[in-house]
């Protein structure tokens, strides 16, 4: 073992050391290396920078602005919206649907953002259920990472072995290559939390402090609007057709408040929430406040050629990205107590319409738009969010009070999820055939997002999680020291020599529990970096292909289901699952080992050895 060696390991285990510790952040260690490296002569600073310009690194910093496209758009929002309408009340078919879910949103988008975008729906389905999220929260978390082993492009580990093999003149994996383990790890996993659930038993129960931010249901509750909401569809005989709604006086007539409308438009339903100056058209459907639950308005409809709709939940929880409440007071300053709704013209002048009104705690019934305000009122307002947001700044006559938890699932580009999906689409369809590198792919499929104003300049740059990037960039000249200086043949030695006569099925298994480990300490990404070379060396000396060994590295790099620090997965459902550190020892250790027996049975017959 030479000198240069040994500095070098020094300085791999000075950084593992500060991994661990997590002081300073993981990107800090990772600027510490690259200043370090070239110091120890076996690398010189050009060679250490050049991570900067490596193709992966770009594809994973375009994969970011991918993702939040998706989210921009509403797309990974929706889903969660589907989830919850097909759950029902059973929370088996739940976890079966939040894994399936999350697994596949997950092999295009980051994992982390996915679970992150799904700990408020999981924690309001949770609440509805009356089931303690810590059954759930797990399950969110090992679906994020086995969405990782689905494909080429879900997670950074596979793209950092696919470099390596690449830089040793191998050809890679395709796209799909990881997929068929991956289905298999995802149905033993979805086998194994409907029984490991139990496990978890009913720990999570919220605290007496912890008061929750209300929900658009909840605000709808309390001022009495969920009994007071109504679907109705036009008839084709309708006398309100081609009529703007100004002018029929549908509030003052008939105590009908038409809050949005659902227009039908090609291939796709259009929410428009209602001003006075729209047209009704053959076909819409209303979404309507009734003055009183208790006034009978069945003559009313037959007269005005309505018809009612089923409507299974809240219109405004199945709208919740489009159509939002807020819940306003009068200020000190206001000019506005003692008129009525309808002489403020309140609708006209903010685009918003007053659908409840609560007074010493009670909330009105009748027709609000004659009601006085009075100065201790406070109004339930609803509108598009982009306009209730615009009423935060009229602090002069109003004070928004509270906004409910969905506010921050608002998609502002929500009418263009088609073309997000299409750009998805396109890039998918490109990794696939080849046509162009899949760092082209991605990039032309981030310009196409841009094009489609899926996503604007300052979103795509906030998107990047620029530490992660770092933290590869940092940790990609070990590979080329550690086989500089010898160290990647001294670990293939050592691993041949002591397992050079069993059997690959046992080669293997060594390899993914290595590298398993090894995750518990630092990064997957990391660890696919040190790991990588080693497999491709190891498979090398054995004279076997290099595949198997590379995709089990890989496989295991995502395999961080151990501990709550193994993967920033784990630590974000770590507080709203109200776990314990043992809580993923107990049910992720055997759970890593069930994933390594899947992987070492199927990795040799997918790639033979």
């Amino acid at each position: 073992m030479n000198i240069e060696l040994l500095s070098v390991l020094g300085l791999l285990l000075v950084a593992v050391s500060l991994f661990v510790l997590n002081k300073p952040r993981m990107d800090v260690v990772a600027l510490l290396v690259l200043v370090a490296l070239p110091l120890t002569g076996v690398l010189s600073t050009a060679e250490v920078l050049a991570g900067f310009s490596d193709a992966n690194v770009i594809l994973i910093a375009a994969l970011f602005v991918i993702g939040e496209g998706l989210v921009r758009t509403g797309i990974a929002y929706r889903l969660g919206d589907w989830l919850v309408d097909k759950a029902g009340s059973s929370e088996t078919r739940l976890i079966v649907l939040l894994m399936l879910a999350v697994a596949g949103l997950g092999s295009v988008m980051s994992s982390t953002g996915v679970v992150a975008i799904f700990i408020p729906v999981v924690l309001g389905v949770a609440a509805r259920l009356r089931i303690s999220p810590a059954r759930l929260m797990m399950p969110l978390a090992f679906a994020g990472l086995i969405s990782g082993m689905l494909t080429l492009v879900a997670t950074p580990p596979n793209l950092v072995v696919h470099a390596e093999l690449r830089r040793a003149g191998l050809e890679g994996f395709d796209f799909f290559s990881f997929t068929p383990i991956g289905l298999a790890v995802l149905v033993v996993g979805l086998g194994y939390m409907l029984v490991a659930r139990r496990w978890l038993g009913e720990r999570a129960e919220r605290r007496d402090d912890q008061i929750p931010q209300m929900t658009l249901f909840d605000m709808a509750d309390r001022y009495r609007l969920t009994e007071r909401e109504r679907r109705l569809s036009l008839k084709p005989n309708s006398p309100l057709i081609n009529q703007k709604l100004n002018e029929l006086e549908l509030r003052r007539e008939y105590g009908i408040n038409v809050i949005a409308v659902e227009r039908r438009q090609r291939l796709r339903t259009l929410l428009l929430v209602a001003t006075g100056n729209t047209v009704l058209e053959a076909g819409d459907v209303l979404l309507v406040d009734i003055a009183s639950p208790s006034i009978a308005l069945l003559g009313a409809y037959q007269q005005l050629g309505l018809e009612p709709r089923a409507m299974p939940n809240s219109y405004f929880s199945l709208h919740a990205h489009e159509l939002g409440l807020a819940e306003v007071a009068l200020s000190p300053e206001s000019e506005l107590p003692g008129k009525t709704i309808q002489e403020i013209a309140f609708r006209s002048t903010h685009k918003l319409n007053v659908v409840g009104i609560r007074r010493h705690g009670q909330a009105l019934e009748g027709v609000l738009v004659d009601e006085k305000l009075r100065a201790s009122d406070t109004l339930l307002v609803t509108g598009n969010w982009e306009d209730i947001h615009r009423l935060q700044g009229r602090s002069r006559d109003y004070l928004v009070l509270s906004l409910p938890a969905e506010v921050a699932e608002v998609a502002p580009a929500a009418r263009k999820a088609p073309y997000a999906l299409l750009c998805l689409a396109v890039m998918i369809g490109l990794m696939v055939s080849g046509v162009v590198p899949n760092v082209q792919a991605a990039l032309i499929a981030c310009l196409l997002m841009g094009a489609f104003r899926c996503i604007d300049l300052e979103s795509a740059y906030k998107a990047i999680h620029w530490p992660t990037l770092i933290l590869i960039v940092g940790m990609l000249p070990f590979a080329q020291a550690l086989q500089k200086t010898g160290g990647v043949d001294l670990a293939v030695q050592a691993l041949v020599s002591s397992l050079g006569d069993a059997s690959p099925h046992l080669m293997l298994g060594c390899l993914f529990a290595l590298t398993a480990v090894i995750g518990l300490f630092i990064s997957n990404t990391a660890t696919a970096v040190l790991m990588a070379p080693v497999a491709i060396a190891t498979a090398q000396a054995l004279d076997a292909s290099p595949l198997p060994f590379a995709i089990t590295v890989a496989l295991a790099a995502s395999a961080a289901f151990m501990t709550p620090i193994s993967s920033p997965v784990n630590t974000l459902v770590l507080g709203p699952g109200q776990y314990r550190f043992g809580d993923f020892v107990r049910v992720g250790v055997p759970f890593t080992i069930l994933v390594m027996l899947v992987c070492v049975i199927l990795v040799p017959w997918l790639f033979p050895l």
